[in-house]
């Protein structure tokens, strides 16, 4: 059976036109409105679990402007017939989304947020001409719009466009915030914290308290900033986070929603190895995958059937909060990590409302962070209470861990160390090399199963800084040598070759695998004028075996 895939779609008509393949999440809407009586609703999930996709669809439904019978059609949604005729294209619904409301100073985020604000006022421009709304705030439209709004008008801008839109259609609003914490964040990361602050507060506040305009709001984000900082005074407020039975499993997919999945693009026998990739969040009390892996793994099978598994999670942030905790000094959590990164659980406190200027006063904030933000997640579906048992989740998160902890290491190795390292390898000395390369690794934190690419960052992260270029899976001859290293002051080149080995007695033919490889390859080729080394490098938890060709 062929099946369209939509990799990154987040928007829900446009992927329904398409026909391409859906996970049915309609039923959300019907537990927001009939299940709840919240007049504002956080969801708090990791990144990449289809916060963003979920805000069009509710768009989409509830918006009056629209026609959405057809793109919902044959969802489980349409089953409540009596709840779509009173509620799907009844409401004026304002979707904002502040994700891309960041930059390096607060100048630069504050005009994206401008931006953005100013988005939202083009999509309703006739606003602007509508007979039923106050001039005042036609004047204050037209201003948002041209991004020429004063610090009161951007705190005010989503009160005043639904006072707008109540005036114009005689119904309240639908207010829809996706990815609300973005600004504060990055903010955090950059040093101007208190001044976004200020200004997302003084938006949330005017918008979401006591706005007689609204039938209710819907919020989204990361994390929950706690309510004396955002959402002071809010009344009726309601947060779902990762700990929260209510509405878990329409973030992720399940393993009911991945084996239809996997049935429909005929990739039953991959079940396993996603699920050892993807598989392993606990929202509540239940079991997800990451959709965003999910997804783009299916797409890559779609393509090429041999398609590896890889990890699609890590480029969509900068995965800091990790190097953050194993760069504290003060924080005694190597053995914790150890234990982690080795399959192991380990029981913290918890806290799912923090703000973005505590995150790392102490080491409880720390996990916290590490568990709402998809790092880390429940080991016992059970689990109750704040105090709970963590563990990484699957093989892509532990990949994660690994890298970002042989990137710090490999930053902070000793330079007397490195030289030894370099000499023995120029020097042709696998010896010498070898024991130099496993002293390092013994200095690392302490795994029982290393992947390769953790061997590869490790490597690449030794060489990166001491005056070589320094080339990693580049193409050369017929293949991709893990690294290439110039010395242009010396005219001399190294080629190594990687490998893993699952057992001790497995290294020295590795290391001849590794070899052979380099030279079917012809990874050498065309450098005349270079002394050129070549090894293969065999890896076995801490130990390491060097050989010359």
């Amino acid at each position: 059976m062929s099946i369209s895939i939509a990799v990154g779609g987040e928007f829900f008509d446009r992927l329904r036109e398409d026909h391409c393949y859906y996970v049915d999440k309609t039923e959300l809407i019907y537990d927001l409105v009939h299940g709840t009586n919240n007049s504002v609703t956080l969801f708090t999930r990791p990144r990449r679990f289809g916060k963003t996709l979920t805000m069009s669809m509710i768009e989409n439904f509830f918006d009056i402007r629209r026609d959405s019978k057809a793109v919902f059609d044959g969802l489980n949604i349409m089953k409540h017939e009596e709840f779509c005729a009173e509620w799907m294209n009844q409401y004026p619904v304002l979707l904002i989304t502040l994700k891309d409301a960041e930059g390096l100073t607060f100048e630069s985020a504050y005009g994206m947020l401008k931006a953005a604000i100013a988005d939202v006022c083009i999509k309703h421009a006739y606003l602007a001409d509508s007979k039923g709304v106050d001039p005042f705030d036609v004047d204050t439209f037209q201003r948002l719009r041209g991004q020429t709004g004063t610090d009161s008008d951007i705190q005010r801008s989503l009160l005043a466009i639904t006072r707008m839109m109540h005036a114009h259609y005689g119904k309240p609003v639908i207010l829809l915030i996706d990815e609300y914490d973005v600004p504060l964040a990055k903010a955090n990361e950059n040093r101007y914290y208190k001044e976004m602050l200020a200004v997302i507060r003084g938006m949330m506040s005017t918008a979401l308290k006591s706005n007689d305009h609204l039938k209710f709001g819907v919020v989204t984000g990361c994390l929950r900033i706690a309510k004396e900082s955002i959402f002071t005074g809010v009344n009726n407020f309601a947060s779902y986070s990762v700990i929260d039975n209510d509405f878990s499993q329409y973030f992720g997919f399940t393993h009911e929603e991945i084996d239809k999945l996997l049935a429909a693009a005929d990739l039953k026998d991959k079940a396993d190895l996603i699920r050892e990739w993807y598989d392993g969040y606990i929202f509540g009390s239940e079991a997800v995958y990451c959709p965003w892996d999910a997804v783009n793994y299916v797409a890559a099978l779609l393509r090429r059937s041999d398609a590896e598994p890889k990890n699609y999670w890590k480029n969509t942030s900068s995965n800091g909060i990790i190097r953050d905790f194993v760069e504290r000094s003060d924080f005694n959590v190597k053995g914790k990590f150890e234990t982690l990164m080795n399959g192991g659980t380990i029981t913290q406190t918890i806290s799912d409302e923090l703000t973005y200027d505590a995150l790392h006063e102490t080491e409880d904030n720390l996990w916290s962070v590490l568990f709402m933000t998809g790092y880390l997640t429940k080991a016992d579906p059970k689990a109750k209470g704040s105090t709970v048992a963590l563990k990484i989740p699957n093989v892509e998160i532990a990949s994660i861990f690994q890298d970002t902890v042989a990137k710090y290491f490999t930053d902070h190795v000793d330079a007397n160390e490195q030289k030894a390292m370099m000499d023995a390898l120029w020097s042709g000395d696998e010896v010498a090399a070898s024991k130099a390369i496993s002293d390092l690794l013994f200095q690392t934190i302490s795994y029982n199963d290393y992947h390769e690419d953790y061997y590869h960052a490790f490597l690449t992260g030794i060489f990166v800084g001491m005056g070589f270029e320094v080339e990693s899976n580049k193409e050369r001859g017929l293949g991709r040598p893990d690294i290439k290293l110039t010395d242009w002051k010396h005219r001399r080149v190294l080629i190594l070759e990687a490998k893993k080995s699952d057992k001790k007695e497995q290294m020295e033919r590795d290391c001849a695998d590794a070899l052979d490889q380099i030279t079917k390859q012809e990874y050498a080729a065309n450098l005349d004028g270079f002394e050129v080394f070549c090894y293969g490098v065999a890896f076995h938890k801490k130990s390491a075996l060097v050989k010359k060709l």
